[in-house]
Order: structure tokens, then C-alpha cells, then sequence
């Protein structure tokens, strides 16, 4: 009897053993995988990728056709694929808003008898490899205008009013409240349903050239309400993203080129299509405010390209995302030639900059194909370039201390690292406090959480600035970590001391890390349009200024 008994504990012991070791696969992508952004486009639309013509609605052959494409992306040290899983207002995961997508069965709607989103999540991270859900926010069809060869179940069948037409095809029309709820509710159906690690838009918006009406221009009227369409659109995403699940990263992939300096002072030494006036887009907007996570401009070109060079655009967009929390990725085009032969020395190219912190490559087929040895090129530079890991504790060495010309570098003296016991996300209320600061009267964008008032940091160093209690803000974007220097003056950004709409806005707690003088210091934070504001009185506590309040409620803050 006791023999039998402990073979059933064995049996059980082993049944669990066998789920732990599941669990932990499907969803402990590994530290493999906390390194720098090494990801690929794996392309539905047109069944350029996947899956292949062949393979239509044969559920088992795409899944055996799956496999083997990870196992190769995987071998050339690929660690997250965007997959497309919305080519035209479609779906290759199974949706109660879009019908199934044509490039499964070669039948828009038709069920394919497995839901690709779902295994293809399940196999990379088997593998430690993330994967983004990809989606072209608009397009509905590639060619064509009738909607009647539509899905009977087709948003753009049951809603023609939704739609806009250029160049024989179809497409949402951005302009529309009721388009932008829908691109919201099929985000946030996708972010609830899969255990996703991104969502992803292209560089899709509105039509590309999509003519204004007579007499407008590019910086009219009409032009700056497409732009701010798009804008509202990609904040309700982000949003609603946050609310759901705050972990999952929201990207977008624009062109390369958001203006030619001709065109805008600040924009880029190139000569070639802008995404500002081309499709309306305006990604600057995007970054400053905080409203994605990462960016990955496409740039497509070659260096030494006459209008458009590759390290030009780097060193452009490098400098786009220095003060911001917006993570840059490189869009680099494995599909043409001349890209795939220097493909290596454009990843050389990359690590001269700061901020670029992996790379997007375009497309997965020509990583099968090894274009001009791509490959080759690619898995040696990854096999033999030093890789930073993100660590969740710093490394620190007796008494020394690496040094770099852009308060960059952190080291802490104090290597425990302590994480929010909890991410929230919440609402915050806008304040309205007369604040005073050595008895000059100054307006803070602040806002009311729990009970607390919240504070921008770089508006505070602004105010603190020139006094005894002044402090300088150095950002790490590798490490997603912020230095303060207590005595040394605060050097402006361009967007301190600038007031809110008045509106409520969404929290989300802040896992940047705070030093002061290089040491690890925890405060409550929350991150609000990708700015990072915290408790007053904490801030006076570990920066060294005092708060209070008078009789009638005016916040003063006094220097030491």
C-alpha cells in the first residue's frame, strides 16, 4: 500500500513539475531576451512571409511553415517578430470585430481551424522571443473599391460610410470619431485576449498624397486637423493599452523622414518624401507628448545615399528622442541590395549612438533568402559584438566609476533595486494650487493622485535653478534611468513650465529608476504623457528644499 501511494505522490510530483516547466516557458521569455531590440517584419499582407500560397487553408502545413521560419529567425539571432496580424482591416487571430483574414484560406471570413496569433505567440516564446502584434491601422483593401467582395461581416461593409477612396482602393477614413473607436476597440480586444509584448502600427495613416481641398496647403487648416486626427487616434491607443495591461509596449514604425530641413529648420539634411506632409503624420508630436513607447523610423536607404543617407538619419533621429522616455529602434531594409550587402556596417553605424537601441529588419523573407549573405553578415556581428543586458540591479565595481561627456552614465552606490510593489494604472486630476517659490508666484502643470499632488521634475529644477537647492537631470534611455546632480544648474530641454490642457489624465506607475549623486533613491512615481512626475514633499525630502502650506491653501516651496 505504501509503495503505491508513493508512486502516486511520484506521479504528481512529476505532472506539476511537467506544468511549472510550461508555465515558465510560455511566459519567462528569459534573460535572453532582455537585450538590445533585435526584430524583423514577418509580413501577411499579400502572403509575402507567411503564410505561402500553398499552404492555404491547411491549418497543420502553416503551422509546420511557422516553425521552421522561428527556428531560422531564431538561428540568425533574431529575438522579437512583428507579426502582422491586421494586413486589411482583417484578422489572423480570432476576433468578434474583424473577419478572418483571405490570407489563410484564400477566403476573407472563412474560419482557418487554429488562431495563428495564439500559436505564434505559444512558439516564440518558447524560444525567448517576443512577438509585437502588427497593424496597419486603415488600410482596408490593397486594390479596389467595391465593398460588396467584402466579408459579409466586414466593419467596412456594415459601415461604408466609414470609408475614403484614393488611388483604387479603400481605406478608414481618420477622420472619423467613430473610426478611431474602432481602431481603439480591436487594439484593446487583442491587448485583453493575447498575451502579446507590443502592438505595433506601420507608417500607414492617411493615404499617402491624399489630396487637400482646393486652396489648402500642406500647413493649412485642413492639413494640421489630419494631423492632429492621427494624433488623437494614437493617444486613445496608448491609452487604452496603459489601462489593460501597462507591460505591453506601443510602437510605431514611420518613414524615415518627418521633414526635410528645407522644409523645417530642424528636420533632417535629406531630400526625400516627408511623413509630416506625406501621410499626415506627425511623429515629433508623438515623442514630446509620450504617447508610444518606442519608435522605429524606416530608414531605408544606404549611406552615403545622395538624398537620403543612412548615418544622416540616424544621428537625426538619435538626437529626436534624446530628452524623452521614447525608446529608438532602427527600420533597416534587408529587401533592397545595395542595404542587405552593408547591412553589417550599418550595425556598426548604430552603436555610435546613444539612444538607438536595436534594430527592425524588412522583410523576413530576405532573411530566408540571406540576401546578398545578409545573414551571414548578421549573425556574425551579433555573435561578436559585446551585447548590454538591462539589469534590474546595477553592476558595480570597488571604487570605480565609468565616465562619458553626457551624465549618461549611472552607477549606484546602493545595488538593491526596489520595483513598484504594483503597476497602476489610474486617473489623475488635474490641480489648480497657487504655488509660490522663494515668494515668486510660478504655474506648474501638477496634478491630483490619491490625494497627493504630483509634480514634473524638470519643471521643478527649472524653478530650483539658480538657487540653493538647484539640481540637473541627466537621462539614461538604455537604462531607462534618470541621474540627479544636487548643486550643479539644470540645463532646459525646451518644454519645462508648460501648462496642461486641464483635462484628467491617465497614470501609469513609472518603473524608471531615480539616482541622486549616483545613488539608487525609490520615490512614488507615475508617469503621465511619458513624463515622470512625483510627490512634492518627496522630492523636497531627498533634494533638499522644504514645502508647506499657508492658511488658504498656496503651496511654498523654499530653497535651502
Amino acid at each position: 500500500m505504501r509503495k503505491i501511494v508513493q508512486l502516486i505522490c511520484l506521479i504528481i510530483f512529476i505532472f506539476s513539475l511537467i506544468f511549472i516547466v510550461k508555465a515558465f516557458n510560455s511566459n519567462a521569455f528569459a534573460k535572453e531576451n532582455n537585450k538590445d531590440m533585435r526584430a524583423v517584419w514577418l509580413t501577411t499582407v499579400y502572403n509575402s512571409d507567411f503564410p505561402s500560397v500553398s499552404n492555404r487553408g491547411n491549418a497543420e502545413a502553416q503551422k509546420s511553415e511557422l516553425i521552421e521560419k522561428l527556428d531560422k529567425l531564431k538561428d540568425t539571432g533574431i529575438n522579437t517578430v512583428i507579426f502582422q496580424v491586421r494586413p486589411k482591416a482583417d484578422a489572423l487571430y480570432k476576433s468578434d470585430i474583424n473577419p478572418w483574414s483571405d490570407v489563410l484560406t484564400g477566403t476573407q471570413g472563412l474560419e482557418p481551424n487554429y488562431d495563428p496569433l495564439a500559436f505564434i505567440i505559444e512558439e516564440c516564446h518558447k524560444r525567448g522571443m517576443e512577438v509585437h502584434a502588427w497593424l496597419n491601422p486603415y488600410r482596408v483593401t490593397t486594390s479596389g473599391t467595391d465593398v460588396s467582395v467584402l466579408s459579409s461581416n466586414h466593419p467596412a461593409r456594415l459601415h461604408p460610410e466609414w470609408l475614403i477612396e484614393h488611388k483604387s482602393a479603400l481605406y478608414y477614413n481618420p477622420d472619423l470619431t467613430a473610426v478611431k473607436e474602432h481602431i481603439r476597440d480591436t487594439v484593446a480586444e487583442i491587448v485583453r485576449k493575447y498575451n502579446v509584448d507590443g502592438i505595433h502600427f506601420d507608417d500607414y495613416f492617411y493615404p499617402s498624397n491624399y489630396p487637400l481641398p482646393e486652396g489648402e496647403t500642406l500647413d493649412g487648416v485642413v492639413a494640421n486637423a489630419r494631423r492632429e486626427n492621427v494624433n488623437e487616434m494614437v493617444k486613445m491607443v496608448y491609452d487604452t493599452i496603459k489601462s489593460i495591461n501597462p507591460n505591453v509596449s506601443f510602437g510605431i514604425s514611420p518613414m524615415g523622414i518627418w521633414k526635410n530641413n528645407v522644409s523645417d529648420p530642424t528636420g533632417s539634411a535629406t531630400k526625400g518624401q516627408e511623413a509630416y506632409y506625406t501621410v499626415f503624420s506627425d511623429v515629433r508630436s508623438w515623442i514630446q507628448s509620450g504617447i508610444i513607447d518606442y519608435v522605429v523610423p524606416q530608414i531605408y536607404w544606404e549611406t552615403g545615399h545622395p538624398s537620403a543617407d543612412y548615418e544622416t538619419l540616424v544621428s537625426w533621429w538619435n538626437n529626436e528622442v534624446k530628452y524623452s522616455n521614447v525608446k529608438l529602434y532602427i527600420g533597416q531594409a534587408l529587401y533592397k541590395d545595395v542595404v542587405s550587402a552593408q547591412i553589417d556596417e550599418q550595425l556598426k553605424i548604430n552603436e555610435k549612438y546613444d539612444n538607438v537601441q536595436g534594430s527592425f529588419f524588412f522583410s523576413a523573407k530576405d532573411i530566408f533568402e540571406n540576401r546578398q549573405g545578409c545573414v551571414d553578415k548578421i549573425k556574425s556581428y551579433y555573435n561578436t559584438v559585446s551585447t548590454p543586458v538591462i539589469d534590474e540591479i546595477p553592476v558595480i565595481e570597488e571604487d570605480k566609476k565609468e565616465e562619458d561627456n553626457s551624465n549618461n552614465n549611472i552607477v549606484s552606490e546602493e545595488p538593491e533595486y526596489i520595483k513598484p510593489t504594483e503597476i497602476r494604472t489610474v486617473k489623475s486630476l488635474p490641480t489648480q494650487d497657487e504655488v509660490l517659490v522663494d515668494d515668486m508666484v510660478i504655474l506648474f502643470e501638477s496634478y491630483n493622485i490619491d490625494g497627493y499632488n504630483y509634480f514634473k521634475l524638470r519643471d521643478i529644477a527649472t524653478a530650483l535653478n539658480g538657487s540653493g537647492s538647484q539640481f540637473s537631470i541627466g537621462w539614461n534611455s538604455k537604462k531607462s534611468s534618470i541621474n540627479i546632480e544636487l548643486g550643479e544648474g539644470y540645463d532646459a530641454v525646451g518644454n519645462e513650465l508648460t501648462l496642461g490642457d486641464g483635462k484628467s489624465k491617465t497614470a501609469t506607475t513609472s518603473t524608471d529608476k531615480l539616482y541622486i549623486n549616483n545613488t539608487y533613491t525609490y520615490l512614488d512615481t507615475y508617469k503621465i504623457e511619458g513624463n515622470n512626475f512625483y510627490k512634492l514633499r518627496d522630492l523636497g525630502e531627498a533634494i533638499g528644499f522644504d514645502v508647506d502650506w499657508d492658511d488658504s491653501g498656496v503651496i511654498i516651496i523654499k530653497s535651502r
